[in-house]
């Protein structure tokens, strides 16, 4: 693993190098090279990886739910996850924006007729996303993609498969089998992440390149801050004073699946990276961290978050709009309801920022400032997104160690 992080790392040096190379010296061959060569190459590892999140999210959590078995912990720890995961993106959301009016990076006149071009979609109500956690076929939930539905029915299967015990012990015997042969495919599947992250990285920068950057600047720097600021302090403090442990060495641990999240923007597509991480190297329980991880890449999103505090009063600068209290707490509260049930999935907080905005007031085409860089922020958010999950997943790990004792296995009791 120590290796592959490596060429992982190298990968991605190489794809910035030669995209932001190409976008400079050679733009007019970027184009075929990017359509027959860097994106296949990204898409391929991406299909690769997405093809194995739906069996691991089902079966990890039917095992972490089975695993814990006792209603009153697996309520705790419920708790302890959804009040850590709205917590966090409060404070990453606060963060995002007093920083954003402390630097002040949006310039009014800023606005580009041509670059404001961005048509938003409807972002559904939180109503709306509640009813539908519980699927009416469940089924058609996975082969749609539908995460809270499918952890939804993964939690009553692994709950039921909890009750019952010796009467399910094959059916509990066979997730045990269906893990272990999911995570040697993705250990295979792994062994393409250097090519994938190569492509993608390469296909992102050489596609914004150096002028979009430079154009968004400021904008650009406040929201890479932001991140790394509330990864440092606000999962750093965590680490150290609630789980007990190093900062240095939780993310130096975890740097494997950060690389990833960075590569393939995509907390869904890192998920199996992220949780084989977790269990090996930070040492995080599987019943804990199949039941948090999953959970956190669907409704976990701290990065997005951020991009979304500076974006909103990065565009109110540009237009010369003075937002009132309300409205600040308003986007803020707003932010946070969209993170629940946002697909982990690349370019989806554009579709969220479209609801903040227009909430507080603010034109939604206004999105088309940030479109530029936006894929290369998108990249490094998921990165704090799933940093994020893996914090609260040995944050509760360290907390709930009594969690599988005193409770027989399944198995054993046959």
């Amino acid at each position: 693993m120590k290796n592959l992080t490596k060429y992982i790392i190298y990968s991605l040096i190489l794809g910035l190098v030669v995209g932001l190379g190409m976008n400079i010296f050679a733009p007019d061959l970027f184009g075929p090279v990017d359509k027959y060569f860097f994106a296949p190459l990204g898409d391929i590892f991406l299909r690769l990886i997405q093809m194995m999140v739906i069996p691991i999210v089902f079966i990890s959590i039917v095992l972490g739910t089975a695993n814990i078995g006792d209603p009153k912990k697996l309520g705790r720890i419920g708790g302890k996850t959804i009040l850590f995961f709205l917590l966090s993106t409060a404070v990453a959301i606060t963060i995002a924006m007093a920083l954003a009016f402390i630097v002040q990076p949006g310039e009014p006149g800023l606005l580009d007729e041509e670059a404001a071009n961005f048509e938003s979609s409807e972002a559904p109500s939180v109503v709306d996303t509640l009813v539908n956690i519980i699927p009416t076929n469940p089924i058609e939930a996975m082969q749609s993609g539908e995460m809270l539905q499918i952890i939804f029915f993964a939690i009553f299967i692994g709950f039921g498969l909890a009750m019952l015990t010796k009467k399910t012990d094959r059916i509990y015997r066979l997730f045990e089998q269906g893990n272990e042969l999911v995570m040697y495919l993705i250990m295979i599947v792994m062994y393409t992440a250097p090519f994938g992250a190569f492509g993608l990285i390469a296909s992102a920068v050489g596609g914004a390149g150096i002028g979009a950057i430079k154009s968004m600047a400021a904008y650009f720097f406040v929201v890479l801050f932001a991140l790394i600021l509330h990864a440092i302090i606000t999962y750093g403090a965590v680490v150290k004073f609630v789980a007990k442990k190093s900062p240095w060495w939780f993310f130096k641990n975890f740097a494997p699946a950060m690389s990833v999240a960075f590569g393939t923007a995509s907390s869904g597509a890192t998920l199996p990276v992220s949780m084989k991480t977790a269990q090996e190297r930070l040492g995080v329980r599987k019943s804990v961290s199949s039941f948090v991880q999953p959970l956190g890449a669907t409704i976990n999103m701290d990065g997005t978050a951020i991009m979304q505090g500076v974006a909103t009063v990065f565009i109110a600068q540009v237009y010369a709009v003075d937002l009132s209290f309300t409205q600040l707490m308003t986007a803020l509260l707003i932010a946070i309801l969209a993170s629940i049930g946002t697909a982990g999935v690349p370019g989806v907080g554009l579709i969220m920022l479209a609801m903040v905005l227009d909430q507080v007031g603010l034109p939604v085409e206004a999105i088309g400032l940030i479109l530029g860089v936006d894929r290369l922020l998108d990249m490094t958010r998921t990165a704090v997104n799933i940093t994020g999950d893996a914090t609260c997943a040995l944050f509760v790990s360290e907390t709930e160690k009594d969690i599988e004792k005193n409770k027989p296995s399944i198995s054993d009791e046959a």
